[in-house]
């Protein structure tokens, strides 16, 4: 039998970014007996849930909940927003927004990828003024999307989307805004309706705390405007079957009934905490982690500070450093899981995640690790990146701020 508990003492620290620790609030929430998904008391969790997700997402406007992955949400929204041959605009951050690409020429789409050349564009968050440039060449309005990701899991980097928003209108042009916040959602500030946003993807295992198995799709007027013209085959992602259903509170087919115990749990947290305070705090926290990162003499893979990531860190190893290698010492000698570098960061850097459930010891901890790690991987450091953060925390008390 696979032993999936191994860990022989203490915890394992799971500081990937996403998926992340499960509160054991939510844990309990999960462990509730499973009910009847056609009984009015469903219907009840059905209707509150649908409410309070709205609050996180910034909108009026209706949210999809999908029984699946991020890559799940990410078809939807182009299903349902968009025909066959339609052409696409998509900025390169990092390995998400490949990915994304890539399903798009899988869905028959003609996909446009822009960005800065090279691995250094994945050290960079969107350049708006690209995207303005070239709605403006696309005088025929051919191109129907635009579609970024917000925060770059593989690179630590968060994009400005109300800056997106802007270079759309200023082009004077009616492309759909299509955004991933994956990583991004309940850790950094996202607000679908005040930034424009026609649909938002996100997804369970990050900033939600949850485990993965529920993905999301926020929706404006002109997406389902445009759903209603799109030709793309579709059925389990189409979107007017369960608006019609979540009018009661329920889904058109068996939604994961446990992981939705565990979703109003988690939106309770949020809420009860205080979306503005749950940002401060991963910004504090990221503060802290990228204050260790200086005190090594190391680089961090973004390279703008004003885009830098509260979800994540990325830590550039030296050259000559293989990443994957001090990664595997840090987990095996220290039980401590960090993000390996993925496509064009694989093997120059690793990932350091700093969200949800957390706290500065926790993080304190995990700085340990990829000290101690880093030195017996022979990996030069100017100082301790520990006695950093720990002066940093102590020195910027959160609700000090």
């Amino acid at each position: 039998m696979l032993n999936l508990d191994f860990h022989p003492s203490g915890r394992h620290f799971l500081q990937i970014p996403g998926p992340s620790p499960v509160p054991d609030r939510i844990l309990r929430a999960m462990s509730l007996p499973t009910i009847d998904h056609r009984g009015p008391e469903f219907g009840a969790l059905g209707l509150e849930l649908l409410g309070k997700i709205k609050r996180v997402f910034k909108t009026e406007s209706p949210v999809m909940i999908y029984p699946a992955s991020g890559t799940g949400a990410w078809e939807a929204a182009l299903a349902n927003t968009l025909s066959p041959g339609d052409k696409v605009l998509m900025f390169e951050t990092g390995q998400f927004a490949t990915l994304w690409h890539k399903m798009a020429r899988r869905l028959q789409l003609e996909p446009e990828f822009i960005g800065l050349p090279g691995y250094e564009g994945w050290r960079h968050g969107v350049q708006a003024g690209m995207i303005e440039a070239r709605l403006r060449e696309d005088a025929g309005h051919a191109i129907k999307a635009v579609c970024v990701v917000h925060n770059e899991t593989s690179t630590g980097v968060t994009s400005d989307i109300a800056a997106v928003r802007r270079a759309i209108d200023a082009a004077g042009h009616p492309a759909l805004l299509l955004v991933d916040t994956i990583s991004g959602l309940a850790s950094a500030d996202y607000r679908h309706d005040e930034w424009g946003v026609d649909v938002t993807i996100s997804g369970s295992q990050k900033g939600l705390m949850l485990p993965p198995g529920i993905s999301f799709n926020a929706i404006s007027d002109k997406a389902i405007a445009a759903s209603r013209e799109s030709t793309m085959p579709r059925s389990f992602w189409a979107w007017d079957e369960i608006l019609e259903a979540n009018r009661t509170g329920y889904w058109p087919y068996t939604p994961s009934t446990n992981l939705l115990y565990g979703l109003n749990e988690a939106l309770d947290m949020l809420l009860e905490e205080g979306l503005e305070h749950v940002f401060a705090r991963h910004q504090r926290w990221a503060a802290g982690v990228r204050t260790a990162v200086a005190a090594w003499g190391l680089e961090i893979q973004c390279q703008d500070p004003e885009v830098y990531s509260p979800v994540l860190t990325g830590v550039v190893m030296p050259k000559g450093v293989d990443a994957d290698a001090v990664r595997r010492i840090i987990y095996e000698r220290f039980d401590l899981s960090l993000g390996t570098g993925l496509g064009k960061a694989k093997g120059r850097m690793f990932r350091i995640g700093h969200l949800g459930d957390c706290n500065d010891l926790t993080l304190i901890a995990t700085l340990g690790g990829c000290e101690a790690g880093m030195k017996l991987a022979g990996v030069p450091l100017a100082g301790s990146g520990v006695t950093a953060a720990l002066e940093y925390f102590a020195q910027h008390p959160l609700d000090a701020q």
